[in-house]
């Protein structure tokens, strides 16, 4: 199959009068290699429904569907939802038929019934006969966390995710407590699996050129043993509580830290007592098991 190379991406920009703004995060990517490999690192199989966030003119999409994948491409920029399906079907011929596209904003995806009845359906070829079990895109940096913890909560059905951010956010989401990168990303991802960086992509394979370094990263769900699957005396809102009280003073140790979400510096040393967690550390130091000791201890001397 014929992939987008820097022609094409120019060509159908021209044709759809589309200029990548910073606002949506665009930048397209126009080398075959580069989209193969994210396919490769991915693993897709044939038959396999994946999930793609903000396809762009299709470069990505075209390698899943090489791949043998059924996809399902959410975009919120109207024009370039209209035209996928159109570039899809002159490149793919019959593997367009595995692509369904939705026009909608995946920050808004809360579960997994707002996929299976999108209403702003711009292509869907396929029957949707199984929800998504990867999430794999060149993501839109200015929403890179949110829109993967998002979907990461709303569609359990994803068990691997691998997807191309920005380096530094890459090395955040993957960052290991004690580090200096470590921080509300690294943990909040520990939720749900294990993050690590997958290696590193040009800035010279995207049109325009970014001014910035991307990244590949690969998220694990827990299949056992993980926090959000075996712990359900805390919610997942009060952990997050918790981390974003730890980091909101990155300097303080947790007893001013954790100050105001416990109450008082006293009170926040009662629960990290109760916890098992030494009050002396930062917010940098603790895992999420940690914070879920942390929320569990609050929520059991408050009660």
């Amino acid at each position: 199959m014929e992939l987008l190379t820097t022609a094409h991406v120019r060509e159908l920009c021209e044709h759809l009068n589309i200029r990548p703004t910073k606002t949506l995060g665009q930048n397209f990517v126009h080398d075959a290699g580069t989209v193969r490999r994210i396919v490769r690192e991915a693993q897709v199989e044939t038959g396999e429904h994946v999930l793609e966030v903000g396809p762009g003119l299709g470069s990505l999409t075209l390698a899943l569907l090489e791949a043998g994948a059924h996809v399902t491409a959410v975009e919120i920029d109207p024009a370039l939802a209209s035209a996928l399906p159109q570039t899809v079907k002159a490149m793919a011929g019959e593997q367009a038929a595995n692509l369904r596209v939705l026009k909608m904003d995946a920050m808004k995806v809360t579960s997994p019934q707002l996929l299976d009845s999108a209403t702003e359906v711009v292509e869907g070829a396929f029957p949707v006969t199984a929800a998504p079990t990867k999430l794999v895109a060149n993501l839109p940096y200015n929403v890179a966390v949110p829109v993967l913890l998002i979907l990461l909560e709303a569609l359990p059905s994803i068990q691997e995710v691998l997807v191309m951010v920005q380096s530094e956010v890459a090395n955040r989401l993957a960052a290991g407590p004690g580090s200096r990168t470590y921080g509300v990303p690294s943990v909040k991802v520990q939720w749900y699996g294990k993050a690590r960086t997958a290696g590193a992509v040009s800035r010279n394979v995207f049109w325009p050129t970014p001014h910035v370094d991307s990244a590949l990263v690969r998220i694990s769900r827990y299949t056992e043993g993980g926090p959000a699957v075996s712990d359900q005396e805390v919610s997942r809102e009060e952990v997050f509580a918790a981390v974003d009280a730890a980091f909101s003073q990155r300097r303080k140790t947790l007893r001013s830290a954790l100050a105001n979400w416990a109450g008082s510096p006293q009170d926040a040393a009662r629960i990290a007592e109760a916890a098992g967690v030494d009050v002396s550390l930062r917010g940098e130091r603790l895992v999420i098991n940690d914070f879920i000791a942390l929320a569990r201890a609050k929520k059991q001397i408050e009660n």
